[in-house]
């Protein structure tokens, strides 16, 4: 019997995680998921590949999403009031034109001090009609892809056996759902449907991973060359890169709850 051990979402992208012990599954994964991302002046979404100190930056979300907090260490946190309504801007998360709702300057000027460049934060804005890629296609916020990044103990367990280093802490990967209970590794690469706290999922395609992983998330600065030296030994995907979990598109929303069991419906190949 495999079943969710951990639920985190981040409500910055970019930024840490919120652990939770139950969270609603929205069409665009976990509610608050990736809502707001940090931008440079032309719009340019910031990601640890470049800024690592973004991992230190601590958000809060309230359960309403009216008010985010960010906090991070030798820095007054601030608070502020979620502007769902204001003019639209362009942003770019990689190649990909989107729009965002700006947070204004208290948010900018107090992000802007932490990560030592001048940065904005912007949010989703209602009428987000992102559509996310992969062998189901879904939607998601201001992820890389898609809705829900899901890995196995087994998988991390199998890669701590490899790399000869010590654990390897699983917030290096960002998953959003982490299950126990799979014998075999990387066994969330073959569900094609599962369903888990009423809700469903689709599998999409396999989390290819980039230099994040590098960083280490107390610290935001970058950390050696694992995981990605090991995965390259002995997860180099067919389309390129190197793979660590999978992505999942929500075919029906519900309530995940640390405990729950996963049951899946259908299994297909490994697309490694």
């Amino acid at each position: 019997m495999a079943t969710v051990t951990e639920l985190r979402y981040y409500p910055v992208k970019g930024c840490a995680a919120v652990a939770a012990a139950q969270a609603e599954l929205t069409p665009a994964g976990l509610a608050h998921d990736r809502a707001f991302m940090v931008v440079d002046e032309e719009g340019v979404f910031r990601s640890q590949r470049l800024d690592p100190a973004l991992a230190t930056v601590r958000p809060t979300v309230a359960e309403d999403g009216r008010t985010l907090t960010l906090a991070a260490t030798g820095v007054e946190p601030v608070s502020f009031a979620v502007d769902a309504e204001g003019p639209r801007r362009a942003v770019r998360l990689f190649k990909l034109p989107l729009l965002g709702i700006d947070q204004g300057e208290e948010a900018a000027g107090w992000l802007s001090e932490v990560l030592g460049a001048r940065s904005r934060l912007v949010r989703v804005p209602p009428e987000h009609d992102r559509v996310t890629d992969g062998l189901v296609p879904g939607t998601s916020g201001y992820a890389d892809s898609c809705a829900v990044h899901m890995l196995s103990r087994a998988s991390l367990e199998r890669f701590d056996e490899l790399s000869g280093v010590r654990p390897m802490p699983v917030d290096r990967f960002r998953p959003n759902v982490v299950v126990d209970g799979w014998s075999e590794p990387h066994t969330e690469d073959l569900v094609r449907r599962v369903e888990v706290g009423g809700a469903e999922l689709a599998y999409a395609k396999l989390a290819i991973r980039c230099a994040v992983t590098l960083v280490d998330q107390d610290r935001g600065t970058k950390a050696g060359p694992e995981p990605l030296r090991t995965l390259a030994r002995y997860r180099r995907a067919a389309a390129g890169g190197v793979a660590f979990g999978s992505k999942f598109a929500v075919l029906r929303p519900g309530t995940l709850r640390v405990g729950d069991e996963l049951t899946v419906g259908a299994w297909g190949p490994s697309e490694l």
